[in-house]
Formats: structure tokens, sequence, C-alpha cells
């Protein structure tokens, strides 16, 4: 199941390299994808006229970033993780212009079209991470693919926070103003396509494949096909995927209603932004202990650990007066934290256990799973919050917090099976 158990020098130095570029990669991808995360409801809600349809801009974002993910993981199957990413953060950059076309028309639909776009650069972030692991050690593939997640924190706490700098450049040029963080998106999306399109070389994907004497392609039949085979010889697969999925959901679910919740207090576009940023703080800063802890204490522990954490983030943000307040950003930050925990863990259980010749395609549905699943809570999530308020949105939440613990356990069985007691 691992990609190297050798100690050759050559692996070592291009695993290094591959880290390297991907670390660059992903902090300019964070700035694009980040940057519009704290305006996007507001944009949403100022051209429907309606806070019911606040949050379909970050639905559909989601729904395009579960797309993307399957179908770059089908470019990536064939062309690699450099073409497949490349592509990835070039048709997020489109989007981000879409979006901002959308304001100066005022029209809901091109928004939606941009948001599906901008997914796209979700996805290419998404593949960095399992691109991370594809030469790592058994005892270091966690800490490799955090190294990648933790990396979006340069661009991504930098990115709502430079909704100021968005402002005045949107009144420079002359489009609306919350259009502005997405005008300053498409530049970090095409730097970040520039850093992999030259420096993601060789192609770690190929490299793996050529080193384990496997095949340069995936062998014939249809995707599906091969990922369901795998899940039914290796059920931790699919425990893992509903781990990612419910941890994702919840994630998005609550922070994309946030912004609302707090505008609603009379709380300054700067103070949603810095909430916003504390919350993708919590989501990639301590990557990095996430990734310790799966190595470490094992994979199906941090689940459950992450499960636990995102329970008490709801709780905090639950309580929250509309508004600022200390609650929000407690339980932003904790929720941040809690998806951490759960999805490093999560995709690091895919990442040892998908097989070398169906890798992309089990990864690819995976992501792809994990965020239809965000898309549909964030979709009811503003239909939650239009009827029954903030707190009635973070007890919906918290439902399926509970999923990512059943998950948690189900691995854990799983692996108790046909594992060693350090894997679970």
């Amino acid at each position: 199941m691992s990609a190297v158990t050798g100690s050759s020098p050559d692996l070592h130095a291009v695993q290094r390299r591959t880290l390297g570029t991907l670390v660059a990669g992903q902090a300019l991808g964070a700035v694009g994808i980040t940057i519009g995360i704290a305006t996007a409801s507001l944009l949403a809600k100022d051209i429907s006229g309606s806070e019911k349809m606040a949050g379909l801009a970050q639905t559909f974002q989601v729904l395009g970033t579960a797309v993307a993910s399957y179908v770059l993981a089908r470019v990536m199957a064939v062309r690699g993780r450099r073409v497949g990413m490349v592509t990835g953060f070039l048709l997020g950059a489109l989007g981000a212009v879409v979006v901002v076309v959308a304001g100066v028309l005022d029209s809901m639909t091109v928004l939606l079209l941009g948001a599906l776009l901008l997914g796209s650069t979700s996805a290419a972030n998404l593949g960095a991470r399992y691109a991370a692991t594809d030469l790592a050690t058994d005892d270091t593939r966690g800490r490799s693919l955090a190294i990648v997640v933790w990396a979006t924190t340069i661009g991504a706490v930098a990115g709502p926070n430079l909704t100021g700098l968005a402002r005045d450049v949107a009144d420079t040029v002359g489009i609306p103003v919350l259009t502005g963080p997405f005008a300053l998106g498409s530049i970090g999306m095409l730097l970040a396509a520039l850093v992999v399109g030259f420096f993601l070389r060789p192609d770690p994907l190929f490299v793996a494949r050529e080193h384990a004497g496997a095949a340069p392609a995936p062998p014939r039949g249809t995707s599906w096909k091969r990922v369901r085979r795998a899940v039914r010889e290796r059920p931790v697969l699919a425990a893992a995927t509903a781990g990612l999925g419910t941890a994702h959901a919840v994630m998005v679910a609550v922070m994309v209603m946030t912004p609302l919740h707090m505008e609603h207090g009379g709380a300054q576009l700067r103070v949603i932004g810095l909430v916003i940023s504390i919350h993708v703080l919590g989501m990639f800063a301590f990557a990095p202990v996430s990734g310790w802890a799966a190595d470490r204490l094992g994979r199906a522990t941090t689940v459950a650990i992450g499960g636990v954490v995102l329970l008490v983030s709801l709780f905090f943000s639950g309580r929250s007066p509309e508004g600022s307040s200390w609650q929000i950003f407690a339980g932003l930050f904790l929720l941040g934290f809690g998806w951490s925990l759960a999805t490093v863990a999560s995709s690091t259980l895919i990442a040892e256990h998908a097989p070398l010749e169906s890798r992309t395609d089990i990864q690819g549905a995976a992501d792809l799973l994990m965020n239809v699943a965000a898309a549909l809570a964030g979709g009811v999530a503003g239909l939650i919050v239009g009827a029954w308020g903030y707190p009635s949105l973070n007890a919906f939440a918290a439902l399926i917090a509970a999923g990512t613990l059943a998950a948690a356990a189900a691995a854990r069985v799983s692996l108790t099976r046909v594992a060693t007691p350090a894997e679970a």
C-alpha cells in the first residue's frame, strides 16, 4: 500500500521538491479562493434581494468543487497531478472573473456560474494534499499531507484580511465593492497555476507508479467500477469518506451563514473578515498537529477527536449573539480545527488504503461525495437560518457532527479486522 518502501535518495529528493512546490502553490491558490469567503454570501444577498438565497453562492462553489474533484481526478489519472492541478487553478481564475461580471450585471445566474467555476480551484487544492502522499512513507504520510494543508494558512489567513484592499481596488476600477475580493483572487489563482505548472516536475504520481512497477495509466474499465471494487475489498475507504463528508458538511453549513449572523448585529466587514480568518487559521495552521495525531495516535482516533471538537465548536457558535462576540470567535476557530483533525486523518486513511492502480479514482470520488454533502448542507443552512435562526442551524449541524463520530467508529472496526493496531 505504500508508494515508497525503500530509502532511495532520488525518491526522497523528488518528494522534497514535490512538497516545496505544493506548499507554494497552496499558499497562492488559497489567497485566490478564500479572499471572497467573507463577502460571497453578502454579494449573493445583495444581487438576489433574499437572505434565503445568500448561501447559494457558497453552495454552488462547493458543488463546483465536487464535480471538479472528480473530473480533475480523471485528468490526473492519465496526465498526472501537475496537469490536473493547473487546470483547476485556471478554471478557478476564470470563475473569479465571472463573479466580478455578475456583480456588474447584477445577475444571480452569472454569479452562480462563476461560483461553480471557482470550485475548480478548491478541487485543485484538495488534490494537492493527495499529491503530497504519492511518495510518502507509511510513518510520514499523515505529516506529509498535513504540511500541504498547513501551507494553505499562508494565503487563507491573508485572503479574508485583504477585503479592505479589495474594496479600494473595486472603487478604483469602478466595479461593485463586494466583487473586489474576487478580482484580486483571480491573480492568486493564476500565480498558483504558474508555480505548479513550472515546478511540479517530475510528476509524483508517475514516479510512484514507476517505482511500484505499475502501469503508467489506470487499467481499463470505468472509474466507478474501480471505486466500487476497492470499497468492497477495503471497507475502511467508505468509513473514511463518510468522515470527510460529515466534517466538511458541518464546516460549510455553519461557516457560510456566519457573515450574515454577524451582519445582523451590526458587525463591520473587517470584523467579519477577521472571524473568517481565525476560522481558516483553525482549519489550516494547526494541520501539522492533525498530521502528527494521525501518525502517532491513529487515523480513526484522530477522526473521532475531530468530531468531538466540532461538537464543542457548535455549542459556542450556537450560543453566540448577533454581531461580534467571543463565542463566535471561539466557535469558528474550533469549527476549523475540528475540520482539520477529521479531514487530515480521513484523507490519510484514503491515501493509505487506496490501491495504486485506482488511487486517483478513489480520491476523486471521495472528494466528490465530500463536497456534495457540504453543498447540500450549505443549501439547507440558508433555509434553516431564514426560518428558525442561526442557533437552530448549529443544532442541525450537531446531528451531522455525530455522523463524524460514527464514521470514526466504523473505520476503527474495519482497521482492526485487516490492519495492525498502529493503523487504527
